[in-house]
């Protein structure tokens, strides 16, 4: 297949990248090496892409999803099979601070994304949604079938438009599309804004770490591997439509047009502080702890119901913390050069 991986200097589109080319794929990997975070941890992942030995299957874009015209050519030049859709303006937090980011990106960029499919026979679109759509759900475990009408951040808001915008066009156009709920995702190569970065970078510097929600979150942490083979599997499973939906009980998970959506979590929610102490014990280093209230657009607890996963691509994610953050203190420790 040749396909479209959108964020591929991204923590999780390299990994994708890397999965794809080691199994034979033609990729084209597309980024605008924005410097949301370090620029330099980009081109990295990009590089271990690039040195795969199957690069020659690989080619770099560096172009913003925003951009309509650049998407336009982009789709008309490479007529894709597929696409995996991972580029956004991520964070719950910065949306607070720069709300018309996630629209320009996560709104305007999505809809090129779908116009180009559409125009251009992809068989199948798979794009990144989010866990924080289940807002202020407090339903556990949350499931695909659950409604999710009530974001608490303009990013979740993001994402479940994504959800509805890909369904107009599986309706309209019949583009196969699945959009994936990831939960809490981490492990090596991941982003220096989510909390396992920022918790190992401030232990082994002996500063305090900042425990939000006085450590009573619980979070479905879900590690990278896990993550990756949730995407290809949906990937290479295209949407279909569900032959018993009913417009008079509509289940908000499927459709009768050819689109799904599917939870990507460990379905085994771990407290904060019991994460905390995984870490503790894989650095040898005990953490010291600020403890703060619930931040704004946070929400308390995730936990995934993963069995429309399980009964669609038979795929049931597995890794344990302890065994992920273990991997993650490894590669934070040799890519930082620290003893």
């Amino acid at each position: 297949m040749k396909v479209l991986v959108t964020g591929a200097a991204g923590f999780i589109g390299s990994h994708v990248s890397l999965y794809l080319l080691e199994r034979g794929d033609e990729v084209v990997g597309l980024d605008n090496l924005n410097d949301y975070y370090d620029v330099n941890l980009k081109l990295d992942r990009l590089k271990r892409v690039e040195q795969h030995k199957n690069s020659y299957n690989f080619s770099f874009v560096k172009v913003s999803v925003e951009d309509k015209e650049a998407m336009e050519n982009l789709f008309e030049e490479h007529k894709f099979d597929k696409v995996v859709h991972l580029a956004a303006q991520a964070g719950v937090r910065y949306s607070l601070e720069n709300p018309h980011a996630y629209i320009d990106a996560n709104i305007v960029g999505f809809m090129n994304i779908l116009e180009g499919c559409r125009h251009n026979q992809v068989k199948h679109l798979v794009y990144a949604s989010s866990s924080s759509v289940y807002g202020a759900n407090e339903s556990m475990p949350f499931s695909v079938h659950d409604n999710v009408d009530h974001p608490v951040s303009l990013y979740a808001a993001s994402k479940k438009a994504n959800e509805l915008m890909a369904h107009t066009y599986s309706h309209l156009f019949n583009l196969p599309t699945t959009g994936l709920r990831f939960f809490t995702v981490y492990g090596p190569w991941g982003r220096p804004d989510m909390a396992l970065f920022l918790f190992t970078k401030a232990i082994l510097e002996d500063k305090p770490i900042k425990v939000f929600n006085y450590g009573n979150h619980k979070r479905d942490f879900t590690y990278i591997d896990d993550i990756v083979e949730g995407i290809i599997r949906t990937l290479d499973h295209t949407a279909e439509a569900n032959p018993e939906w009913s417009g008079k009980d509509p289940d908000p998970g499927t459709s009768k047009a050819p689109w799904r959506v599917y939870n990507i979590g460990n379905q085994s929610p771990v407290q904060l502080m019991e994460y905390i102490e995984t870490l503790e014990d894989s650095l040898g280093k005990k953490a010291e702890k600020e403890l703060l209230p619930l931040q704004m657009g946070d929400v308390p607890d995730t936990y995934a119901d993963v069995e429309a996963l399980v009964k669609d691509v038979d795929y049931r994610p597995q890794t344990t913390i302890q065994t992920g953050i273990g991997n993650f203190v490894d590669w934070y420790k040799d890519y930082f050069k620290v003893k």
